[in-house]
């Protein structure tokens, strides 16, 4: 009995939180990007958002920053170099370090702007 009364408050949070029902989270609020270029090639990416859905929420935020930011300069590629992750109040911020390269550079996180830009846009996520 007491194994039934702890799986219907959890069967109710889960049917509370389900598509459809009224608790879907609210779309993030995007706040905005400042870039600095720190040198040669690198730059540098302070993104800030409120409300994410998923943990790599803010990564791919500073990704679409960072793809934008290539195609502006007129490159083709990007590679993630560093993010610095921090919370204060409601907002979530990222200090993210990228590599921007007219040809694909050697790494593993590496990124193609074009590709990512498109994706960005078709998901509804800002870029620069």
């Amino acid at each position: 009995m007491t194994r039934l009364a702890l799986i219907t408050p959890l069967a109710l949070a889960a049917c509370a939180m389900a598509p459809g029902s009224g608790g879907e989270r609210p779309a993030p609020v995007y706040e905005g990007v400042e870039t600095s270029l720190l040198e040669g090639d690198l730059v540098q990416f302070h993104v800030s958002m409120r409300g994410p859905r998923m943990v790599g929420d803010l990564d791919t935020y500073a990704e679409c920053a960072a793809a934008q930011y290539a195609l502006i300069r007129g490159y083709g590629f990007a590679r993630h170099v560093r993010t610095t992750l921090t919370q204060a109040g409601g907002s979530r911020t990222a200090d993210a370090v990228y590599l921007i390269s007219p040809s694909l550079p050697r790494g593993l996180r590496t990124i193609d702007a074009e590709v990512v830009v498109a994706d960005c846009a078709a998901n509804g996520i800002p870029t620069v």
